[in-house]
């Protein structure tokens, strides 16, 4: 009979074996992801998808500025359904194409660009890096990418314009100051920006606890980064300088109507673009009071616990739009395979909040960069499994939706 001891020293001899193969030490589960891996600090040549620089991002930044930027409504459920439906959408690959050499540029308002996806609006960037903006437009200037400026940007629309060098998009909050409005939308039209961005979903009201539980948890003081101890820098940023925004009570009034997208229509002698579309009646209505575009976007989770994902909102606004005016989509983008997905649903380009912040908080412009690269990566090898040489040939029979 085999005595204890015996048996209590195989074992340890067993567990140094075992200890000793890497692939068994290393991986005790299949499913390896960024949230399972230790956030190190890579270079940022080593990050292998835009999940990564989450975590970097989480780890680079204070708590009260990673909350910012991380933060949904409620329960956070709309933020996480915006990038799950996409699991839910089966691409169809097509075999016997010629994928040797691939087109992934788009013109939008007649200008060209390498590829559909932009940078959307971000606010305040500087929470995020010193650089801000600077080097946010840096890198889509590096990657002949779109950049949309948000109002509340921590950099002001010419410095941007002039480090771009190419078209800026102007993203604009209304306010209840129709003075206020005026002046943005001129001073964006005096910078170049070809195209206005209106946003209409951020109605005041938001629930955003994941934001003020990190603020609690930040120990720092406030004066480090807001005026007076406060948390409305907002209307002392750049595009404010100059302006009076005195009567200002409220960024996007509960009263806003269509009258007041008639009057904006009025004032914008660019394109006007209506950003927060959800629906397919207010995407026609939107085209009918003369808007030139319309984005599908729910504010990424930031504002409305819905749950109902911009990428279930598509078809009905691409089917209510019906070719007239061209369809843009944001919330939930985190592959290729997302841009290939909204692309074949009919969006006209895609646009990218969180991860390019990931990025600007861990690396700066490197980091945006990077961003930009992994997804034209995948988006390459995704068109070429399935056999869709550019984006045109990117269309409605190359998905089956389970939605």
């Amino acid at each position: 009979m085999t005595s204890p001891d015996t048996v209590s020293a195989a074992r340890r001899a067993l567990l140094r074996y075992l200890s000793a193969i890497p692939a068994l030490a290393a991986a005790p589960s299949l499913a390896w992801s960024a949230a399972t891996a230790a956030p190190a600090a890579p270079t940022v040549e080593r990050i292998l998808d835009l999940m990564e620089f989450e975590a970097l991002a989480r780890a680079a930044l204070p708590p009260a500025h990673f909350g910012y930027l991380a933060t949904g409504v409620d329960d956070d459920r709309t933020v996480a359904v915006n990038h799950e439906a996409y699991s839910r959408i089966e691409i169809r690959s097509k075999r016997f194409v010629d994928v040797s050499h691939l087109d992934t540029s788009v013109r939008l308002f007649g200008t060209a660009w390498a590829s559909p996806v932009y940078l959307s609006a971000v606010s305040a960037q500087r929470a995020f890096h010193p650089d801000a903006e600077i080097a946010t437009v840096r890198a889509a200037k590096g990657r002949s990418t779109l950049f949309m400026l948000s109002t509340g940007g921590s950099t002001g629309v010419e410095a941007v314009t002039e480090e771009s060098g190419a078209p800026v998009w102007m993203q604009l909050y209304a306010t209840d100051d129709w003075a206020v409005t005026t002046a943005i939308v001129k001073r964006a039209e005096r910078a170049g920006c070809p195209v206005i961005a209106f946003t209409v979903d951020n109605m005041p009201g938001r629930n955003n606890e994941s934001l003020i539980r990190a603020m609690r948890a930040d120990t720092r003081q406030c004066t480090n980064c807001h005026v007076n101890n406060s948390h409305d820098m907002w209307l002392r940023g750049p595009m404010f300088s100059g302006i009076d925004v005195s009567k200002v009570t409220g960024v996007t009034p509960s009263n806003l109507n269509w009258e007041y997208l008639d009057r904006l229509r009025q004032l914008v002698s660019v394109k006007l673009v209506v950003k927060g579309v959800v629906t397919g009646e207010d995407a026609d209505r939107c085209v009918a009071h003369g808007a030139d575009g319309v984005i599908v976007s729910n504010h990424g989770g930031r504002d409305e616990e819905t749950l109902r994902s911009t990428i279930e909102c598509l078809p009905e606004v691409v089917a209510a739009v019906a070719g007239r005016v061209p369809v843009l989509i944001d919330g939930g983008i985190r592959r290729g395979t997302d841009v290939f997905k909204a692309l074949a649903l009919g969006a006209s380009a895609v646009g990218l909040g969180r991860p390019p912040m990931w990025g600007l908080a861990a690396f700066g412009q490197a980091g945006v960069e990077a961003v930009l690269d992994i997804l034209k990566r995948e988006l390459h090898a995704i068109m070429r499994q399935a056999g869709t040489p550019s984006i045109a040939s990117i269309t409605r029979d190359r998905v089956v939706n389970r939605l």
